[in-house]
């Protein structure tokens, strides 16, 4: 039982180790602090989850997360597409064909949101209208899933500005700084919804200027536009310019179902982009298991492997025991055998005659021996032969030749 004591005391260590490190994991992705701000998977203030499960609840309405990798929007008809925290630097140009593919899902009925991450200053990396021609995203930003995906060699994949394709400019208003380094939100008001809040504390500094016929302005700080509206075909496209509504922390204090519930519009079908945060799922054989629901196919095969792993090490029959008369030859070295095999095929009188041809045909490999000697040598091979065979002593002559080769040159 001592002896045992250690190693029960390490597995209950080990198991110990395993389940906190478990309670960790789970308590850090429940509050979702591992996810950017805005995610609708992160649980904590500057979260979206609450305005996500909110809406899951909804009878008839279905909501998920896109986690694709490529420039993809979904089906259109009846789909509201949040593209939630956008950075205004990765909006100001996009390609030409990422412009179409938004189009393409805004005209056949779809819904696409773009609410911007609050931007209390102009942001590193923002450029004006007359900048260069591609933006640069600051460092450390999230790219965006609307710009990271390309087919396209670096350089020829044409870029296009929101004021060139749509009619309008991403501008800037700074906030007026408050105390312990955070900024004052400010009052816009309502310019076209008498349903929606006739005036809402904003967060952001960000403006929408330069506006084109066919964008409507709904909310503006003074003469600075904040939440757009443009219709394209059977669909629309929404820019607000401040997300912090979203959060988890605008529910709580100051809730805007009226403003939410006008920005999600009549569809039944809402998904959030989760691709833009860098949040995608890469398809491999445990996205296909799960997606196919093939987890019991692949604990049977795990069953089934470890069946033969048990079948080749272990016998399920009792071992038999060994047979008390069991005639076998010991084994021996490579000598014994040379041994054996001489004595089986070259008889006793012809031993010495033998040798002496195998040692005369072998002159040629080794050491030269003087012809003298080898004389020398057959001389008293001869001789020993010449004698009866009951007489004969191949040793003696052996140890003669020996001592004949061993003697100086000559």
């Amino acid at each position: 039982m001592r002896a045992r004591s250690p190693l029960l005391l390490l597995v209950l260590a080990a198991a110990a180790f395993a389940v906190g490190l478990w309670h960790l994991f789970r308590l850090r992705f429940e509050a979702g602090d591992v996810y950017p701000p805005y995610s609708s998977l992160r649980a904590d203030p500057v979260g979206t989850m609450a305005f996500y499960e909110s809406l899951a609840r909804l009878p008839g309405v279905t909501v998920s997360r896109d986690f694709s990798e490529g420039n993809r929007l979904p089906q259109p008809v009846g789909t509201t597409y949040l593209h939630l925290a956008a950075r205004s630097y990765d909006w100001e140009q996009l390609p030409e064909a990422l412009f179409r593919e938004i189009e393409a899902f805004v005209l056949r009925g779809g819904r696409l949101v773009v609410a911007f991450h609050p931007e209390a200053v102009v942001p590193a990396g923002f450029l004006s209208p007359g900048g260069a021609a591609k933006p640069s995203p600051a460092k450390g930003a999230p790219s965006g899933k609307k710009r990271k995906t390309t087919s396209l060699p670096e350089g020829s994949e044409k870029w296009v500005s929101l004021n060139e394709r749509w009619g309008v400019t991403l501008g800037h208003v700074p906030l007026d700084a408050g105390p312990n380094e955070s900024y004052a939100p400010v009052w816009v008001h309502n310019r076209k919804e008498p349903a929606l809040p006739s005036r809402l504390p904003w967060h952001s500094g960000l403006v929408f200027t330069n506006l084109q016929p066919g964008w409507t302005t709904f909310y503006a700080r003074g003469n600075h536009a904040v939440l757009v509206e443009k219709r394209l075909g059977a669909g629309s496209i929404v820019f607000v310019s401040d997300a912090y509504f979203f959060s988890n922390e605008a529910l709580l204090r100051e809730p805007r179902a009226p403003l939410l519930a006008w920005l999600v519009g009549p569809a039944k079908t809402i998904v959030f982009d989760e691709a833009h945060f860098g949040i995608v799922e890469k398809t491999g054989v445990a996205t296909l298991l799960r997606k196919y629901r093939l987890e019991w196919l692949l604990a049977g095969v795990l069953v089934v492997a470890g069946l033969f792993v048990w079948k080749n090490s272990t016998s399920l029959a009792p071992p038999q025991a060994p047979p008390v008369d069991r005639n076998y030859v010991t084994g021996r070295d490579a000598a014994a055998g040379f041994i054996n095999l001489l004595r089986r095929s070259v008889a006793p009188a012809d031993l010495l005659r033998v040798c002496f041809e195998k040692w005369t045909e072998s002159l040629g490999a080794g050491a030269p021996v003087p012809i003298r000697k080898v004389d020398q040598a057959q001389a008293l091979v001869e001789a020993e032969l010449a004698r009866p065979r009951r007489l004969r002593n191949p040793v003696r002559v052996y140890r003669e030749i020996c001592a004949v080769l061993k003697s100086g040159r000559g």
